[in-house]
Order: structure tokens, then sequence, then C-alpha cells
């Protein structure tokens, strides 16, 4: 017989990026009292990867709990960047609503409508929540008739039209119902989670059933399952079998080793757990979302959609410059699988595939920023490689006409940069949707354009907008292929010699363009040290000495007036690399390269690439 676990309530929290979902949380679990009075709490307690504080954005879901009035809420915080879309869409399965935040300024942008559309797509009920309403520019009223428009747009049903709203600022740590209310903590929407959310269903006297969402790894107990109790009871030491809907030959025999519940950020060893449950499970070596651990004698699957594909592609390559290994902890290419498949344990949407090349690996991500993320991870952990440029995959239709993946990209930039935008992404191969004017001299840009034209985008559009532009981007299918698309209209300064740069080098090259190196940095043939003033490449002599004779001094040297150069970030780089390049990535250093170092093969190499 199914029954209602009236003391779990288990919610997910989504939003586009920063319109605060995580410091939400942060608010949720002090005033639920898990943290001690006197405890120091860092801000954005759930962003627990140094990239997550550093960058100011969620990465990974993660779980957590508070109680509230003896009501025991599962809260997962989920990420709002497109890239991580794959990891929305799971964790959607283990709960019985959301909590929608949307910023009292910027309304519903393109995440928000992603992420809802997946939770009305999955019927689950949502509650709004406008955030940042002690903003100085808000618009909390306009804002809820952009969000009912989206739910019209998107096709709700009269429940779900008929949402709760809540008007918070989660930095101040006070919700309201109505505005104008006197604003003291955040119980009204606890209470609401409570009242409109509702409580998990399941039948504990059936076999166990329980669907894995996520997948955490530990060090120390490998792989750990996450995902809730749909039916029946699990305990430890329990005799269990691994199925999985989408593969309907799996059936592994597996023990259950140990389970957990969470209590605030902490997991809590328990000895069993019944339905409506948010269970780790830890002990099983080959566990994979999507699976579903069940009773040996009625092993049914819960059906489980297939996360999205990857749209793009790069190279990892073993490094094989002439300064190879010596910055790096983890250099060769067996240290390079090894990472990128342990990778795979905890990211879904991320493909590695072994090419005809053991030094070089192909791995396929939800866009830039999701693979730009990996690097910046393994560089930090001591890892030495090469990446080549982000490419994207197509596809085939069934008459065998090239399919490419698609963008929506909604820009939101003051009106004096509108006509430079357009021109560059019509340039780009976009196509100029809709515009239209928002208040304090902004307007706002919908393009629809290829995966492939945003690829090196973002820098330009920085400085073309002076740093005041928004750019966000959501994946939009594929669509028929746009035609070439020229990336870059300037060409490389290219090392000629292997050495030391030097400021007399430096300063004859500078007049060519923009130099990303100052003196005293190691370089070596074939290394770009600059970007050219014209389209194409050029090679300099940056270790040149000048010849001292009776009349000239060395110290002449010194009155040479050096621009300072342009470093660029791991982001810039990947941006700015050419089919014909490759970033050299290091713990200690970006340098990019030619693929062919040696300038008489390169030479060659686009001679025959041109005849062809």
């Amino acid at each position: 017989m199914k029954i209602k676990r009236e003391d779990i309530r288990n919610i997910a929290i989504i939003a586009h990026v920063d319109h605060g979902k995580t410091t939400l949380v942060d608010e949720l679990l002090k005033q639920s009292g898990v943290f001690r009075s006197n405890q120091a709490v860092q801000e954005r307690v759930m962003d627990s990867n140094d990239l997550e504080r550093e960058r100011g954005i969620t990465i990974l879901s993660k779980n957590t709990a508070v109680s509230y009035e003896g009501v025991k809420i599962n809260i997962i915080d989920t990420p709002g960047h497109a890239d991580f879309g794959g990891e929305v869409e799971r964790v959607l399965k283990m709960v019985n609503g959301v909590v929608l935040v949307v910023d009292a300024f910027e309304g519903a942008m393109p995440q928000t409508k992603f992420v809802l559309k997946k939770a009305l797509e999955l019927n689950l009920p949502v509650i709004v929540c406008i955030n940042k309403i002690d903003r100085p520019e808000a618009r909390p009223t306009e804002v809820i008739d952009e969000i009912l428009e989206l739910f019209i747009e998107l096709d709700a049903s009269e429940e779900q039209l008929d949402c709760p709203f809540i008007f918070a600022s989660a930095k101040a740590g006070v919700a309201i119902l109505e505005l104008g209310e006197e604003q003291q903590n955040m119980q009204p929407l606890f209470q609401t989670i409570i009242d409109y959310i509702p409580a998990p269903e399941g039948d504990p006297e059936e076999s166990t059933q329980v669907l894995i969402s996520t997948i955490d790894y530990n060090e120390y107990v490998g792989r750990i399952g996450v995902g809730k109790v749909d039916n029946g009871t699990i305990k430890v030491n329990q005799e269990a079998v691994m199925v999985n809907a989408h593969e309907p030959d799996k059936k592994v025999r597996v023990k259950i080793n140990k389970l957990y519940e969470f209590e605030g950020l902490k997991k809590t060893e328990v000895t069993e757990a019944t339905v409506g449950s948010i269970v780790a499970i830890s002990g099983i070596a080959d566990i994979h979302i999507g699976d579903t651990i069940c009773s040996p004698e009625n092993p049914v699957a819960i059906p489980f959609q297939k996360i999205s594909e990857p749209t793009i592609a790069m190279h990892f390559i073993v490094n094989d410059s002439p300064l190879a290994g010596k910055e790096g902890k983890f250099v060769t290419s067996r240290h390079l699988r090894e990472r990128l498949f342990r990778e795979l344990n905890t990211d879904v949407s991320l493909r590695v595939e072994e090419t005809e090349s053991t030094e070089s690996y192909k791995v396929s991500g939800r866009g830039e920023l999701h693979l730009s993320v990996l690097i910046e991870n393994m560089r930090r952990e001591g890892y030495e490689f090469a990446v080549s440029k982000a490419e994207v995959l197509y596809k085939k239709d069934e008459n065998g006409k090239q399919l490419e993946p698609m963008e929506k990209a909604i820009i939101d930039v003051p009106e004096e940069f509108s006509g430079t935008v357009i021109e560059k992404l019509s340039q780009r191969k976009g196509e100029l949707q809709g515009m239209s004017n928002s208040s304090g001299g902004y307007s706002r840009l919908e393009f629809s354009i290829p995966s492939r034209g945003l690829i090196g985008y973002r820098g330009e559009f920085m400085t073309d907008t002076k740093g005041n532009g928004i750019i966000n981007t959501l994946f939009d299918g594929y669509g028929p292929y746009k035609g070439d698309i020229q990336y870059r209209k300037q060409g490389s300064l290219i090392a000629f010699e292997t050495g030391e740069a030097i400021t007399y080098g430096l300063f004859n090259a500078q007049e060519r363009g923009v130099l990303f190196i100052s003196p005293g940095i190691k370089v070596y043939s074939g290394m770009v040290i600059g970007q050219n003033g014209k389209a194409e490449d050029i090679e300099v002599n940056v270790c040149k000495k000048k010849q001292l004779t009776n009349t000239r001094s060395s110290s002449a040297d010194e009155s040479l007036r050096l621009v300072p150069p342009k470093v660029l970030s791991l982001e810039q780089a990947l941006e700015f690399i050419d089919t014909d390049e490759l970033l050299e990535v290091t713990p200690v250093n970006l340098r990019i390269r030619k693929k062919i170092l040696d300038p008489t093969q390169r030479m060659r190499a686009k001679r025959n690439s041109q005849n062809k």
C-alpha cells in the first residue's frame, strides 16, 4: 500500500546562473539551526570546490538537508550554467518539487527557461522565489508577469500556473509572501515548501527500488551513488541487483556495504532507509547514473531520461614541447588517460574517446566553460598536457546533409554598443531574432547562432562592450550547416629560436603587434609570443641581443620602454588559439604554440593544405 512520508520534502533549487541559489541555500541552512550560533561559516558554503568559490558559479549539484518543525527538507543545489545542464536534468528525478529562483532585476533568462522546462516536463510543482528584491533597480512586479508568460509559453498546466510566489533577499536572510510586508526571516519560504511541495510517496512493503541520480567520488571509498528510495526499504548488508532502463541486459548482483543520509552538510551513516529518503550508497565499484538498485526477486528498472549529448570537442594531448616535463607532476599518456577516465565517474555530460594515437584523447563536453573547468582542475592537480582548439560536433540528417549545433544567445548591452555586437555576430553567421530596449539604456538582443560562431567570441565581446555587456547562451538543437566562418582576423607572432626573451628582442617585436610575454621568459622555436596586427603569422627573434661595440653600451638597453604584455587567462588562451595551434597547459604556465614547431615543415604543411 502506498504511503506518504509527511516528515520529508525533497526539493531542488533551480535558476539561471548568478541569481542567488547558493546564497539562498546558505540562509536556509543557517536559519534551520544547522550551524552553532558561534560557528564561523564562509559564504556560499555549498560551493565546496576551489574553482566554484573563485568563479562564483556552481558546477556540481550538491545535496544537503535541513529540518523545520519536525519535517526534514532534502535540498539539492543545482548549477545554473548551460554547460552543466546535464547535472540539472538528472537531479530533478530525485525531487517532488522545485524552487525557481529569479533575479528581481534581470527577470527570466535563458537558463531560467531551460531549467523550468525540464521541471514542467516532469510535472513537478514550482515555487517561484523572486530574489534580490533589495537591489536598487529591482522590478519584482514586472518580473512576475515575465515568469507567468514563460509558464504559458512552456505549456504549463492550470495547477502549475497557480504556483505560489515568494519575495526574498537571500543576502539579508528574509522572505515575504506579499511585497511591502514586514521582513523578518526565511520562515515564509520554509512554510510554503511544506504546504505546497507534496510529500514523497511509495510502498514500503514492495521490493526495493532506488534510482541513482548523481555520483559522488571519494578517494577512500570510491564511487558513491546518490538517489531516492522509490519503493521498499534499503538496508546495510542487503543483497541487491543493479539494472538500467537503457541497458536491458544489465543485471549485476551487488551488496549494500554502507548507507548514508544527509544531515546539514554532512553524511550520516544509517542502517536502513525507506520510501522518500535520499540516500548515498558506497561500496559498489561500477555504479552509474541511471542504474536502479532493486531486490533480487523483482528487479524492475525505473525509466530515466537520457543525458543530453555533448556539442563541442577538444583533443587532450601529451605535452611534447621542448619545455615538456619540467613543470608538471603528471606528464605521461598513462597519467592523462587515467585522469580523464576518472572524470567520467562524476561528470555524465562528458565523453572521452581514445584516438589512433596513444598520446591523444578526444574529450567532448557541453561547451567551452565545461571543458575549461576540467582543464583548470587538472592543472591545479599537477597535470601537464596540451589541448587543441575546440571544435563542434556535427551530425548528418536522414538525407546525408550536415547539421551543426545551434545556440540561442541573449545579450544585454548598452545601446551604443548594440550596432557593433550585431555586426560581429552576423559575421559569425548569427541571425538577429528579436531586439528590445530595457530600462537603464540597455538593449536586449536575441540571436540564433551556430555554436562554433561563439567559440572565441566572449573576449572580443567584453572588449567591444567595454566590459558592460552580458551574454547568455543556451543549446538550441541541431540545424543545417551555415557555411564557413573566419575565426581570427589577426595572425600570431612566433618565436624564431629557443632561449630566453630579452628586452631588446621584445622591443623590436612589439612594433608588430601585442606581446603575451615579458623579458626573462623561456621561449622555444614555434611558440606563439604575441598577436600580429595583420592577418598573417610572422616569426620574430625575441632572444636577439644587441651587438656591443665601442660606441654601443649595454646600459642603453635600460632606456628601451616595453608595453606591458597582455597576459592571457585560460579562457582567453582557449579562445585565441587557431586550428593549427595548441595550448600547452602546465601547473605554472600557459603557452600557445604551433602544432608543427619546425618553420620549414610548417610552411610545407600550409602549402599542401592550400593545394588540396
